[in-house]
């Protein structure tokens, strides 16, 4: 006989039983819930009876799921998100989506393939949010995240390396003019030095002491100064391509050492991946890995 919408619990009870299962504490679920405490143990009462099955233990502090409890758990939460995932499409129809990206990595690289991504996603409006903040993909209503970071990535999460960074010393052709490629360093610490919000010049020289010269908050900031010939700056040469190529840049040598974090694509693990999520993914792999 076909199930009816009668046959399965309360929408309340469950959503209850859901927050109570990842908090583990009645008493956390309803401050998140905005109900009392004995709202939360009717609720999950409620389910339990309806269910025929006991789904918490209740400990001195807190309450632990049951082996069903925790099996069930499991299925909400998918079916949960599958709603949510639904809802989102059916809402915005699949025509936006949202990716937030490092300062440097939206000015450098995307924004000089607007062409080629609006080509691979038509009929799609992107939105982008340049920021180095930590992103909630729930809170911040984030699909997709470019970030400078490092393995290991949560379980819920999906991560793919793009690049790692082959740092590079970079100055105007008007700063090394008339000096013999590639530099020594105790010439270099004679020249304008550019930094940015990392410490890559103490690392070059080996110091902890205070080094001269402008202080930018962003690389991009950094790169600008660097090819309007204010100095010499030290840069992933992923950033600075074009600018190479061009010769508003000149490679002046190497870092010497490489950092332990690389340029990630991320993603949140869901049960039905968008299509428009899916199209940018593999847009970025393609655009822009190994460079």
């Amino acid at each position: 006989m076909p199930k009816t919408p009668q046959d399965l619990p309360p929408m309340n009870a469950l959503r209850t039983f859901s927050v109570a299962g990842r908090r583990l504490n009645f008493r956390a679920a309803a401050e998140e819930l905005g109900v009392t405490q004995g709202a939360v143990a009717q609720q999950i009462k409620l389910l339990e009876g309806h269910i025929g099955l006991s789904l918490f233990t209740r400990l001195p502090r807190g309450v632990a799921l049951t082996p069903d409890g925790s099996a069930y758990y499991a299925e909400i939460q998918r079916a949960f998100m599958i709603m949510h995932e639904a809802t989102e499409q059916i809402r915005e129809g699949g025509k936006f989506l949202t990716i937030s990206v490092t300062p440097t990595f939206a000015t450098k690289l995307l924004i000089p393939n607007l062409q080629s991504l609006n080509s691979a996603l038509p009929g799609i409006e992107i939105r982008t949010i340049a920021t180095v903040a930590v992103t909630d993909f729930d809170r911040d209503q984030v699909d997709i995240v470019i970030r400078e970071t490092r393995p290991p990535f949560p379980a819920n999460q999906e991560a793919k390396l793009l690049f790692n960074q082959d740092l590079i010393l970079v100055g105007g052709p008007n700063v090394i003019k008339g000096l013999t490629l590639p530099l020594a360093p105790e010439l270099i610490r004679t020249l304008p030095l550019l930094h940015d919000s990392y410490t890559h010049w103490n690392a070059y020289f080996r110091t902890d002491a205070k080094l001269p010269g402008p202080r930018f908050n962003q690389i991009s900031l950094a790169l600008d100064a660097a090819s309007a010939g204010q100095g010499l700056a030290i840069v992933s040469r992923s950033f600075v391509q074009s600018e190479l190529t061009d010769g508003r840049l000149i490679e002046v040598g190497p870092a010497g050492y490489e950092p332990d974090a690389g340029y990630y694509l991320i993603r949140k693990k869901r049960w039905h991946m968008p299509r428009s999520i899916d199209a940018f993914w593999y847009w970025c792999l393609d655009t822009f890995t190994a460079r």
